[in-house]
């Protein structure tokens, strides 16, 4: 799987852009705010339909634009794949592959696999349940159709049973309606608790060993979900919480309540880890995921790496990038001293200056 190009038009700050990738190691270098996570973000819309940061589109496209479009070509094992999106301020976006539009975002999934690593990202353990969520259906919606399918469901059902939940304060008649969306509600729930487990117990695979290598055989790593219910107490479960949901106006039951904990030698370290095992720990996810991917589609990913280096200590560097030199990956940074320094190897350098890219080699 092999990024070939990539073109830019009234994307952020490029007004046009072209760029011919290496099938290596690509490093984008140049100050900050000049551009270059704009770059790996336009690559991961094109794999995702999305933006890593959570942007919208009209936020994505130029200020005095209504449009933008993002070209993207793709070999993946050895036929060729040409991504078209076409972003727009008023409307849903159009995407195209080969030339044939699309209808459905899960048609695009799995054309090209995206890891995307930022220092966000080292956070993730840290941080609150929301962002891992979050980590689990990025990388899932990319993996699995059903997941996609599932999880958007279940989001509109939840969604509108909140409403109605709201609604009932007015209308008490409303509540004999709950019913029908519990109805959905379960039974959407119950595939994405499915796939949710699956997917974390399939990590648990890789990252033990990944982990135990990154802290010099030092700590034993186990992540365990944590689902707000299981599939067999889900409906049950959902009955019992009304009055509560009916009090609190909201849906407390199901997996938009999921979380993920790390646990280091029987220490769940979100609460009691150092910084340095948080972040080695978010270090073994990534790695994992890798791993995972490959093991799942049979290629490797496109791994993005957004100013993580300046991140990470020099043990942690040496470990991340002796890692992925199998596979193809753009990274951006501040500079070229850590690769020079350390003699990682370097396949092709792109200058970021002001939204223009110069190629150096």
């Amino acid at each position: 799987m092999i990024i070939e190009s990539i073109e830019l038009k009234n994307y952020r700050n490029y007004d046009k852009l072209h760029m011919d990738f290496s099938h290596g190691t690509n490093i984008l270098y140049g100050d900050n705010a000049q551009g270059k996570t704009n770059i790996l973000e336009a690559i991961y819309v094109c794999a995702t339909t999305k933006s890593h940061r959570g942007s919208k589109d009209k936020e994505i496209i130029q200020f005095d634009r209504d449009e933008s479009h993002i070209k993207l070509n793709v070999r993946k094992r050895d036929v060729p794949y040409r991504i078209d999106m076409h972003l727009k301020k008023n409307r849903a976006k159009g995407v195209a592959v080969n030339g044939v539009p699309i209808k459905k975002a899960s048609e695009l999934f799995g054309i090209v696999n995206v890891v995307f690593f930022s220092p966000e990202d080292l956070n993730l353990i840290k941080n609150g349940p929301a962002e891992r969520r979050r980590f689990i259906d990025l990388e899932l919606c990319q993996l699995n159709k059903l997941y996609v399918h599932s999880l958007v469901q279940y989001n509109k059902i939840v969604t509108q049973r909140n409403k109605l939940l709201k609604d009932i304060m007015f209308r008490p008649d409303y509540e004999e309606t709950l019913d029908i969306w519990d109805m959905q509600l379960v039974q959407y729930g119950r595939e994405v608790i499915r796939c949710r487990e699956s997917f974390v117990g399939q990590l648990n695979d890789l990252i033990g060993g990944i982990h135990r290598q990154l802290s010099g055989e030092k700590e034993s790593l186990h992540i365990s979900y944590e689902p707000n219910v299981t599939v067999d107490m889900f409906e049950d479960t959902l009955r019992k919480s009304r009055p509560s949901d009916l009090k609190q106006r909201t849906t407390l039951t199901g997996p938009h309540r999921d979380d993920l904990s790390f646990i280091i030698n029987d220490i769940d370290i979100r609460r009691f880890g150092s910084q340095g095992q948080q972040r080695t720990a978010a270090l073994s996810l990534k790695l994992a995921e890798i791993e995972l991917v490959k093991k799942i589609v049979n290629d490797y990913p496109i791994l993005l790496l957004d100013d993580v280096l300046s991140e990470l200590d020099g043990s942690r560097q040496n470990h991340l990038l002796s890692g992925i030199n199998h596979i193809q990956t753009m990274i951006t940074c501040t500079g070229l001293e850590d690769f020079v320094n350390n003699r990682f190897r370097i396949d092709k350098i792109f200058k970021v200056v002001s939204g223009e890219v110069y190629s150096e080699n």
